[in-house]
Parts: structure tokens; C-alpha cells; sequence
């Protein structure tokens, strides 16, 4: 029998302590050096502590769990909304009509900043903002993306990374098909909608590479976003270099919207999300919010993915203090192309082995995913990887039968 060592609920703090701080709502969201983990959450009060393979995480304690499907299930977009393509439209829409949709925009502004509890499978089960952001509002190319208990691991790891102020991001090593493109372009789009005077970075194996997951990733999923997620882009549609947003998607309040003054409505972003090529020195002088590393692992000759890591994280500090994060995933090709210095940064990675200031060697902390958690035919319906062999079959996403487990099929 099969069990799973990807990660664990543990109990470092003691209870008494936890429902003190939680009356208290003193839990601050960033690392908690008195306890040594990682908050997550948002509200001021902790649920379980996790521990991904050897960071310790802090989620938010259960509040408003969704229980209508026992499942995730997208919500539906209401139509009424659908007409409404940018925020200029939405100006010339009756007070009455807007009236009627401010409190649920603005409880989708809620659930993107401070994530969503919903009932899976009998389990009262969190997603981080980010998460929630990407199963209800990123289009990929299948449509929706379906829920995954591995992507939920992935999206907690990560929003750890993004709150420590110890961390540059996240090496991530991972199996094929396991949607780490998607995520990442996700999250880039998700963040810099909601960022001023900043700038996200994409590299990859290749610049062709780099350039056809800003076209076809990035742009779309930009395009899809509903109007009060979406800042008005500068120039074209769809670009091919650089999507540059200036005008935001602002939280509706009935403040922005009942205001005559044009500053209040229309203050621009001025950020910009583009990709570069290849190569050592990409984006070196630059100051960056977030970089997308897609591919780490395949850097071959005469580029050396170490030899940029150690330039890239010079634009992600100023001085001592970690001012953007790199979010860097890959399979590993053969150690002699590429493989080996991804490899080196990957255990540079180690969150159990920090310096003085608390940090790993590279910046970074590694995550491993295992490919029984995210392999094609043997996830459920519920979106839980099927390990062992049921004793009567299960149902994928498709609703066809699950009736080897993933191990015994490898």
C-alpha cells in the first residue's frame, strides 16, 4: 500500500497558542520567526500547519466553506456581465444596474486576494487566491483548467514563497503534462493586474520558446479575464513583445464609481509584462516584480542556467531586501544538456539547509512533485490522485473508469 510523503499536517504550535493569537486575530501574513512558520493567511487567524517537504506553512483557519457541490465547480459567469467588456462600459451602465453587481465583483476581489474554502469530496479544502484566480478566470487550452490536489500543493508552496521575505520564489522540478506553463502564466497576469510601476519578466529554454508562451499563455488569458479584473492595454490586442497596461481594473467601491474625479478613476498602472531571449546576461540591470523561469532544466550550451540565475536574482533585490520573486519550474533534460546545473540549483534549493540570514544557498526553495501525483488517467473526479488500485472503479473528470491505480500502472 502506497502512501504518499509529498507532505504532511503537522503541530509545531500549540493549540492553546493558536486559538489565543486566532481571538486576537494576531497572526500576521509573512514568515513568523517565534514559531518558524510561514503564514499564509489573511484574516489574522491560522488553520492546520503543512509541511511541504520541509517548509512550514500556516493556512488560514476555515471560514465560509462552500458546501454546494462537494466539489470543484467554476461558478458561473453571470451573462448580465459578460456585455460588459471594459471599464469605460461599465461608466455608461444605470446606477441601478451597477448597484446590483458591486457585491458580487467585490467578493471576487475577496476570494482573489485572500482564497476560498469550498467542500471536496467531504473535506473542507483551501485554495490560495492565486489558485482560485486560475481554476475560475484563466482560460488554457482545453478551456478551465480542472482542479488538482496537486496544483492546490503547488499554489500553497508558492504563496509561502511569495509571503517569506527569506525567499527569492521557487525552483520547481516536475513531470510532463503537469501544467506549470499555464500556472506561472497565470500568476503573471494575476499579479501585474493588480500591480503598479512593475515589471514581469518570462525566460525560457529558448527565445522562441519564451515568446510562444507570452503569445499564446500570457495574451490570452489577459484577454479572457473579466472587465473588472482587466486593466486597458496600451497598443495592440494580441503582442507579440511587451503587454503594457495602463489603465487598471480598480476595486469597484461604490467610492471609485460615484467619484467625479478623473484621477481617482482612471489612475494608471504603468506595468508591463514581456520575455527575453535566451542567454546569461537576460535582463541583467533590469528591476523585476516576478520572473518566469519556464524550462530551467533544458539550458544547453554555451548557456549556463546557474551563470543567469546569479544575474536574474540581482533584479529581484534592492540591497538586502527581496523585492520580487522568480517562479522557475522545469523537467530536467539528461545531466549533459542542461540537467546538471539545474540539478546543483535545485539542491542549492534545500529549505532545510539555510545560512545565517536565513536563506538557502541559491535563494530559492525546491518542491518536488512526484509523478503519481499529477499523471494523466489516474486523477479523480474530485481532482485526488488515484495511488493504489480501487476496489471498485473510480471516475476521472471525463467520467470514464479509474480501475488500476497509478502506481501499479507505472
Amino acid at each position: 500500500m502506497y502512501k504518499q510523503s509529498l507532505y504532511k499536517v503537522i503541530e509545531p504550535i500549540k493549540i492553546t497558542t493558536i486559538k489565543r493569537l486566532n481571538r486576537s486575530k494576531k497572526w500576521e501574513y509573512g514568515y513568523n520567526k517565534e514559531h518558524d512558520v510561514i503564514v499564509i493567511s489573511k484574516s489574522g487567524q491560522i488553520g492546520d500547519v503543512y509541511s511541504i517537504q520541509g517548509l512550514k506553512i500556516a493556512l488560514p483557519k476555515p471560514t465560509n466553506v462552500d458546501n454546494t457541490n462537494n466539489k470543484w465547480v467554476a461558478h458561473e459567469y453571470p451573462k448580465e456581465l459578460k456585455s460588459v467588456k471594459s471599464i469605460f462600459d461599465w461608466k455608461d451602465y444605470p446606477d441601478e444596474f451597477k448597484q446590483r453587481w458591486h457585491t458580487y465583483i467585490d467578493a471576487e476581489f475577496t476570494k482573489r486576494d485572500e482564497g476560498y474554502w469550498f467542500n471536496n469530496k467531504g473535506t473542507p479544502t483551501y485554495i490560495t487566491g492565486t489558485h482560485y484566480m486560475y481554476l475560475q478566470w484563466t482560460k488554457i487550452d482545453v478551456g478551465k483548467p480542472d482542479f488538482r490536489e496537486a496544483n492546490r500543493l503547488f499554489f500553497i508552496f508558492w504563496e509561502a514563497c511569495k509571503a517569506d521575505a527569506r525567499s527569492y520564489g521557487m525552483c520547481y522540478l516536475k513531470n510532463r503534462r503537469s501544467g506549470f506553463s499555464f500556472m506561472a502564466s497565470g500568476e503573471t497576469v494575476n499579479l501585474a493586474t493588480i500591480s503598479s510601476d512593475s515589471r514581469y519578466g518570462i525566460l525560457s529554454k529558448s527565445g522562441a520558446d519564451a515568446k510562444k508562451m507570452f503569445t499564446d499563455k500570457v495574451v490570452p488569458i489577459s484577454i479572457n479575464y473579466p472587465f473588472f479584473f482587466k486593466p486597458i492595454q496600451d497598443g495592440m490586442d494580441r503582442p507579440k513583445t511587451e503587454l503594457a497596461y495602463r489603465v487598471p481594473a480598480s476595486k469597484l467601491t461604490r467610492k471609485r464609481f460615484e467619484s467625479k474625479d478623473k484621477a481617482l478613476q482612471l489612475e494608471g498602472l504603468d506595468t508591463t509584462i514581456d520575455w527575453k531571449n535566451t542567454g546569461n546576461n537576460s535582463y541583467d540591470g533590469e528591476k523585476l516584480t516576478l520572473l518566469v523561469h519556464d524550462e530551467a532544466g533544458k539550458w544547453e550550451r554555451p548557456e549556463n542556467i546557474l551563470n543567469n540565475w546569479r544575474v536574474t536574482k540581482t533584479t529581484l533585490r534592492l540591497g538586502s531586501r527581496i523585492i520580487g520573486k522568480c517562479m522557475m519550474g522545469s523537467t530536467s533534460n539528461s545531466l549533459d544538456k542542461g540537467g546538471e546545473n539545474f540539478k546543483k540549483l535545485y539542491n542549492d534549493s534545500d529549505v532545510t539547509k539555510r545560512n545565517k540570514n536565513g536563506q538557502t544557498r541559491s535563494g530559492l526553495y525546491s518542491l518536488f512533485i512526484p509523478m503519481e501525483w499529477n499523471f494523466e488517467g489516474f486523477i479523480d473526479s474530485y481532482g485526488i490522485p488515484v495511488f493504489n488500485t480501487p476496489s471498485n472503479p473510480v471516475k476521472d473528470h471525463q467520467g470514464d473508469n479509474i480501475d488500476i491505480g497509478v502506481i501499479e500502472h507505472w
